[in-house]
């Protein structure tokens, strides 16, 4: 299924089978992740998180849906991998600030 993301979205998904340095370039210079209850933020800690998952497991995440949540857009994606419950559906809510990502919340 070929789903219209914006660019900045598209732009993480395509970088997510990359690095975390590629990952980091996808937001704005203060942007965040949340993910398991953490808050990452800024290019450096974005790009330590992305190393650190990847180096606990190999994964691929496979937008499904996308819809709009007032400013934020959440996107379903199908996370399949080498880790315990595999595959799972996580919802990824962004949020933009112009054409880069100034959040971006994991949830299961």
């Amino acid at each position: 299924m070929s789903l219209e993301l914006p660019a900045a979205i598209a732009a993480y998904f395509d970088a997510d089978r990359q690095d975390g340095a590629a990952i980091a370039r996808c937001f704005a210079p203060e942007g965040a992740v949340k993910d398991e209850g953490l808050l990452h933020r800024g290019h450096d800690a974005i790009a330590d998180w992305k190393a650190k998952a990847s180096s606990r497991y190999n994964y691929a995440s496979d937008p499904v849906a996308v819809r709009r949540d007032g400013n934020r857009l959440i996107v379903t994606a199908r996370v399949t991998g080498d880790f315990p419950g595999s595959p799972v559906d996580l919802r990824y809510a962004f949020t933009l600030e112009g054409e880069r990502i100034a959040l971006l919340e994991i949830v299961p």
